[in-house]
């Protein structure tokens, strides 16, 4: 099965137009998704517990009589993980701990300082009081961003973190739930789409009302999450998966194919490119994936992915190979060159960057310790990968010495003046001495 694979040489007129239309993504939900979950959302948000079972019931199968029936007990996790092979309870055991490790030095600290009048400015941080985790159910189960989404959130300082996940017709992944029990999960219940966000988001009479919103989902999952925005957080409206490699010719070219493939096997919308300024390892990195292809079991998806988003880019040399990774602003960036730390140096725009070409960012999707929650459609040029730091917030400490807030008070007089705000004007000048 050959893949047509496009192929795109920088020096040749219109390439950054045909650059720009390869890497356009509309992610915006059509009018049908809109009008759906819009009315899944108010619905939950009128009748609480009793819409969701109703569309649990109609979405996923299960037939409830009450709310305490799509609750899951916390001994189902531990049952779950005992229940695991060794080697799947190993590996799950290693990649927790790993990224247990990475997110504790993300922690942010509070800080303060004295001015020479005594007014004390600082900043204070303490976590959300409660986040909501939507996971993917059914057979598109991945324990692996159980891991990324809980442990963070846990070692943030969340004090209550309630997942949920679709169990169509009563079909579990006992790998999600023995990766809950790892993560320190709280409550699960067992519904999904749109329904399962608005109980998050608005609360119902069971399920409390969250601060933020993270994870994964399908499209009315986005949207529904875009659409509750406001009523809490959300980490993101991620699109499909990306992958950048930025290569200098000299990797195995059956190890670069096989990384264009780990992601483009994810669906037919994810994109992966490859990007260097040898002409002929290009052709030979093409040779092999038309070799590889045959073995993978998701070869559909693989050849309907790179035929439709994919492409091999010429550029001129590696600079100009780098300036177009900083263009890209991939989710997945791939640095499979020589002294790649160096070269890393120079990218400002990446979700993650994998340095060296024994570097696969498989390894980053399960058990690296860096979350693979990433921001992707070119994102990562503002936003950032998931962290501990989302599920903290900041508040700004104040606290003003008499002489303080007397010299700080005729500064915003004269301010408050100005804005025609008398009130706030007042205010400060109470603080002010010998008026």
């Amino acid at each position: 099965m050959k893949i047509e694979i496009r192929q795109l040489d920088s020096q040749q007129p219109g390439f950054r137009d045909d650059l720009k239309a390869l890497l356009a993504w509309e992610s915006v939900s059509d009018e049908q998704v809109f009008s759906t979950v819009s009315s899944i959302l108010s619905s939950v948000r009128e009748h609480g517990d009793a819409a969701v079972m109703e569309y649990t019931s109609r979405f996923d199968g299960l037939q409830v009589n009450d709310m305490s029936e799509l609750e899951m007990p916390a001994s189902t996790l531990q049952q779950a993980f005992d229940g695991l092979p060794q080697d799947q309870k190993e590996a799950l055991q290693q990649a927790a701990e790993r990224i247990g490790r990475y997110a504790e030095q993300q922690k942010m600290a509070g800080w303060q300082y004295t001015e020479d009048d005594g007014t004390v400015l600082g900043q204070q941080v303490s976590p959300l009081d409660r986040a909501g985790l939507y996971v993917p159910g059914g057979k598109a189960a991945y324990p692996s961003s159980v891991l990324m989404n809980a442990i963070p959130a846990k070692v943030a300082g969340v004090s209550e973190l309630i997942m949920v996940v679709p169990t169509p017709h009563g079909q579990v992944n006992e790998l999600v739930l023995a990766a809950a029990h790892l993560s320190g999960v709280d409550r699960v219940f067992t519904i999904g789409g749109a329904q399962a966000v608005a109980a998050l988001a608005y609360g119902t009479q069971t399920i409390p009302q969250v601060d933020k919103i993270v994870g994964p989902g399908n499209i009315y999952v986005a949207t529904a999450k875009r659409m509750v925005f406001g009523a809490v957080g959300i980490d993101m409206v991620a699109g499909p998966s990306e992958i950048l490699v930025v290569c200098d010719g000299k990797t195995n070219p059956d190890w670069i194919a096989m990384d264009l493939f780990s992601q483009a096997e994810h669906d037919e919308d994810a994109q992966a490119i490859l990007v260097s300024p040898d002409a002929e390892f290009l052709q030979r990195v093409r040779a092999s994936i038309d070799k590889l292809l045959e073995e993978m079991p998701r070869k559909a998806i693989i050849h309907s992915s790179l035929s439709s988003r994919g492409a091999l880019i010429q550029v001129r040399d590696m600079d100009e190979a780098i300036e177009i990774a900083n263009y890209i602003a991939p989710e997945h960036l791939e640095l499979s060159v020589e002294d790649a730390p160096e070269v890393a140096r120079s990218i400002r725009h990446a979700g993650a960057i994998f340095m060296g070409r024994y570097t696969a960012e498989a390894l980053g999707d399960y058990c690296a310790g860096p979350n693979h929650v990433l921001p992707t459609s070119r994102t990562a040029r503002f936003s950032s990968p998931l962290g501990v730091y989302d599920f903290q917030k900041r508040s700004s400490l104040i606290g003003c010495s008499a002489e303080g807030a007397s010299e700080l008070g005729k500064i915003a007089s004269v301010l408050a003046h100005g804005e025609g705000l008398t009130a706030h004007a007042r205010s400060a000048e109470y603080r002010i001495k010998d008026q």
